[in-house]
């Protein structure tokens, strides 16, 4: 009877204590550089029991239930390794287990990111380009929008790209000027940029609270980059024409250091459109020490320099005459290409990161950088003028001569043959041909001008450049912790500094001696006479200089800085088991904004020198989600979230160039985002069908323009701001890879959306002109009051997006893919003053002759005609030594070399009725619709050797 007693307990206690101690171990290698592979993905097949490999290579499984199972061992730019066991009451050691290079994989994903890179310099909208973010994904709808759509500045949901959170090693890379990631800060630097973990929408990040459209971490650790080097070299007709890269790293080696090296350069006098110059080198080093299998340091450092010539946009007269691939801004200097739009971007950043492996379950990692450097972006003033030596104004002050030179811009309206036929010119067909013929700027010309002597030597025209430099500071620590097998910890508390110092540049007199600051066209009126206010006084962009003669590098126009500062933190607990994981985050932030002021200017004597009112805003957000997993195939997704943002800096001041008006009734944006989401995925099939909703209130968006027709005939350079906006974002994704055979695949993927302003915000328009008007306040800044907005459809590239396409890869490592995209719902950009009351009035006064009928269709919004463009890819590698492999790449974008629009806005400057009315009803019009196109048929060849 004991011997039976202690038998059956002997088998109780196997059925349900020893098969909670099942373990499966192992260590993960490169199959090449036999260095120790940290961070691999180790997990059971249909279980939700998953962990990763340490900094020696090393994991453990533990608590595995009896049975047989299967474990999936899974790295990016790795074959995936599958194990089989056979558990019951055991630990099994899979000792060491080796990796081997996924040759498609390596060279693919190489060549699809090197693509980003290139979409993302384009200078019409990619600033907001969500690509960069999405290349990390494996998600085969999202790759999808980052490879295919991005030609067409698709944005996923309609959300600009502020609604995500780029980090580096932990560390938010956002501006806080506009709440976008900077991409040219770490551009060309693809090869050591791969390491990353992506989150999509409201999903969980280890990281960070992020945004509606998720976050990206990019990792730099010295450790983490296999052993080895490579060297490309890249040709391509879209930005640049030639890049070569080279990358180096060797691993973590037998004394703790390991240490990782990269550079390139992209080089193009022009690229896809005419003019478009592009020159850019960057650089890149990590080096890691690990003391212990607790305490990593690692530090990085990272310098791109990015100069690229502007494209303009077009009217579709200047299109109609000139083609999509022309281009104003530039023009031949001594027989080179010189554009006078170029964006400059030098912002290096260096990090310094303290990993610290607490025990098996608890980490913290703490993180340190700082950036600085700066962007300029050029182009001419033309606002000249001298001082009569001898000669007062009527005040007594010295007379100042307006040089009175022209808008050297070649698509200036009236050197266009449509204010010829407006204006009934006598030779309208010469002006056709004038332009045809020429159309490019006259630099030549404007040297002359510098140098006739009714300048005095001044210069009349000048080239300058519009700058921000900023000097960020940033601190954060990270902590990470399995509370049990079943819940995980995540919290983080940040802190960022930054002053951004904000100026004009002369950066090139043209021949000229110097060029006087001030503002030719700035005139006192009878209030401001009353005021003891002068012209000489008003004309003056900084008082406590006047009448400055600036010689190149010197500051003038304008110059403040802008100081804020972001303490901001988040913590999240995340629950897995079998068939249900959910989550719940919450954050929670401090913003202060606020301007200083270092000139005083003529316009705004007593409010635009010193600091103004600072704007602080405390945000919080909280968010959850829950999946159920209805087998370990079939998955439901569900995620909601709210969460409120501060203001950038870009929104927060009305005129931060004159003065330091705060924008009327400023307050902090307000998101409410919900997404469903059905997941398959099998051997055969990986589905994903998702429907969402993004509402935005409170939000505020400002741009500058020059306008006609303001209060009647009044024409003025304005900064128009939109304050209190509502959008809604609704609709639809869906992404299809079918598996057919072992070699060949379909892929599909579509978004159907609408998205729309959901209300009539308040519109408010700055400007020095408007000081001393009755209906303005001391900062120049008059209120429209409502812009009717509501219904019209936001311009964030085409609301409808579809691709349909396959890939095959041949056992003999080549490869080649096709799709074809269909983009449809792209709608211009509005112009906000004419759907406001200044439409309908006459300087207060309603238009006699307003027809309500010829006024709707006036404001009709512009939809663009649908299009489709297909685009192929292929590739071959070849294995060349016993670790030495040879990359091809290649892609022909928009083979059938369709024209297509990809944006737009309409011009503001015909800004009531009446003159919009008389300008359309004209056969072309002379302030027509401004437009982007996509590129025609490009092509991309990418080469490489890795050992």
């Amino acid at each position: 009877m004991k011997q039976f007693t202690l038998s059956v307990l002997f088998s109780l206690m196997i059925s349900f204590g020893l098969s909670a101690q099942n373990i499966v171990k192992g260590v993960v290698k490169d199959s090449s550089s036999e260095g120790l592979l940290q961070g691999v993905s180790i997990s059971v097949e249909g279980k939700n029991i998953s962990t990763t490999t340490d900094v020696i290579g090393a994991f453990t499984l533990e608590n595995l239930p009896d049975g047989r199972h299967i474990i999936v061992i899974k790295k990016d730019g790795y074959e995936t390794q599958n194990y089989p066991v056979s558990l019951s009451g055991s630990m099994v050691d899979l000792g060491i287990i080796y990796m081997y290079e996924d040759e498609f994989a390596e060279d693919q994903d190489l060549s699809t990111i090197v693509i980003t890179d290139d979409e993302l310099n384009d200078d019409t909208t990619a600033a907001d380009n969500i690509s960069g973010l999405l290349q990390a994904s494996r998600d085969v709808y999202l790759r999808t929008a980052a490879f295919e759509f991005s030609s067409s500045f698709f944005r996923i949901r309609g959300l600009d790209s502020d609604n995500a959170k780029l980090l580096i090693n932990g560390i938010e890379m956002n501006k806080l000027s506009t709440g976008r990631p900077e991409w040219a800060n770490w551009g060309g630097l693809n090869d050591v940029l791969r390491n990353q973990e992506f989150t999509n929408g409201l999903a969980p990040s280890n990281f960070t609270f992020g945004g509606v459209l998720g976050s990206n971490n990019i990792s730099t650790r010295a450790s983490e980059y296999r052993k080895g080097g490579r060297v490309s070299y890249a040709s391509s007709n879209r930005s640049y024409v030639h890049r070569v890269m080279g990358t180096y790293a060797t691993g973590l080696m037998d004394d703790g250091w390991a240490f990782a090296f990269s550079g390139s350069r992209r080089i193009a006098d022009e690229g896809f459109a005419d003019g478009s110059s592009y020159n850019a080198y960057s650089t890149f080093a990590s080096i890691e020490k690990v003391f212990s299998d607790k305490h990593s340091l690692n530090f990085t450092s990272v310098f791109a320099s990015n100069r690229r010539g502007k494209a303009a946009p077009n009217t579709q007269e200047v299109i109609d005459i000139k083609g999509i691939q022309y281009n104003p801004y530039w023009g031949y200097q001594n027989g080179k290409i010189r554009n006078s739009r170029i964006k400059d971007v030098e912002e290096p950043f260096i990090m310094l990161n303290h990993y610290w492996n607490i025990n098996e379950k608890t980490t913290l990692n703490t993180n340190v950088s700082y950036q600085f450097g700066g962007i300029g972006n050029s182009r001419i003033d033309f606002n000249g003028a001298r001082v009569e030596n001898g000669v007062l104004d009527g005040d007594g002050n010295p007379f100042i001569t307006n040089l009175a030179t022209a808008n050297p811009d070649p698509t200036y309206y009236q050197k266009l043959p449509s204010y010829g036929v407006r204006e009934g010119l006598p030779d309208v067909f010469g002006m056709y041909q004038d332009f045809a013929r020429n159309g490019q700027l006259d630099w030549s010309q404007l040297y002359a001008a510098n140098a006739a002597s009714v300048t005095g030597g001044n210069s009349a025209y000048v080239l300058y450049e519009d700058r921000n430099e900023d000097d960020r500071f940033t601190i954060n620590t990270i902590f990470n912790t399995e509370l049990t097998d079943n819940i995980s910890l995540n919290a983080s508390v940040n802190y960022t500094s930054q002053k951004s110092e904000n100026f004009a540049e002369i950066i090139d007199l043209l021949g000229g001696s110097g060029y006087l600051d001030v503002d030719t066209f700035a005139q006192a009126d009878q209030d401001d006479i009353n005021n003891g206010i002068t012209s000489f006084d008003l004309k003056q962009n900084n008082l406590l200089n006047p009448l400055f003669l600036a010689q190149e590098g010197d500051r003038f126009k304008y110059d403040f800085d802008l100081l804020s500062q972001v303490i901001n933190g988040f913590v999240q607990t995340q629950f897995k088991f079998n068939k249900v994981d959910f989550f719940l985050a919450g954050s929670l932030s401090r913003t202060s904004h606020q301007r200083d002021g270092n000139f005083q200017n003529g316009g705004f004597i007593d409010t635009s020198f010193g600091k103004s009112e600072k704007q602080e805003f405390t945000n919080w957000g909280a968010k959850g989600g829950l999946t159920y997993k209805i087998t370990g195939r079939h998955i439901l997704d569900f995620n909601a979230g709210y969460l409120t943002k501060a203001p950038t800096l870009r929104n927060t001041f009305a005129n931060s160039r004159e003065n330091n008006a705060i924008v009327e009734g400023i307050t902090s944006e307000k998101v409410l985002s919900l997404d469903a989401s059905y997941i398959v995925r099998t051997p055969i099939l990986q589905a994903r069908a998702t429907a969402y909703y993004t509402g935005i209130k409170d939000a505020t968006e400002t741009s500058f323009f020059f306008a006609d027709g303001i209060g009647g005939d009044n024409t003025a350079f304005v900064q128009e701001t939109l304050q209190g906006i509502e959008k809604r974002h609704i609709g639809a994704e869906f992404g299809i890879d079918l598996k057919l055979t072992q070699t060949l695949k379909l892929k599909g993927a579509a978004n159907i959306g609408q998205y729309t302003y959901n209300n009539n915000p308040n519109l408010f328009i700055a400007s020095e002109d408007f000081v001393g008007d009755s209906d303005a306040d001391e900062f120049g800044v008059k209120d429209f009051g409502q812009s009717n907005l509501k219904n019209y459809r936001l311009a964030s590239g085409p609301q409808k997006a579809y691709s349909f396409g396959f890939e095959y890869r041949d056992p003999d490592y080549w490869w080649f893919g096709a799709t074809a995209n269909v983009f449809n719902d792209t709608y211009i950009d509005i112009a906000p003053l004419t759907r406001s009351s200044n439409f309908a009035d006459d300087g207060g006064v309603p238009f006699t002759d307003y027809d309500e009928s010829i006024a709707r269709e006036l404001l009709r919004q512009e939809r663009f005609n649908d299009y489709m463009v297909v685009n192929a890819v292929g590739g071959k590698s070849w294995k060349v030594g016993n670790r030495q492999y040879i990359g091809l790449f290649a892609s022909i974008g928009n083979i059938f070399n369709r024209e297509y629009r990809t944006g737009g806005f309409e011009q503001g400057r015909n800004a009531n009725y009446r003159q919009l009315r008389d300008d359309k009803a004209l056969d072309t019009p002379v302030f027509g619709n401004k437009y982007w196109y996509g590129r025609g048929t490009t092509y991309f060849v990418n080469l490489n050797y890795r050992f």
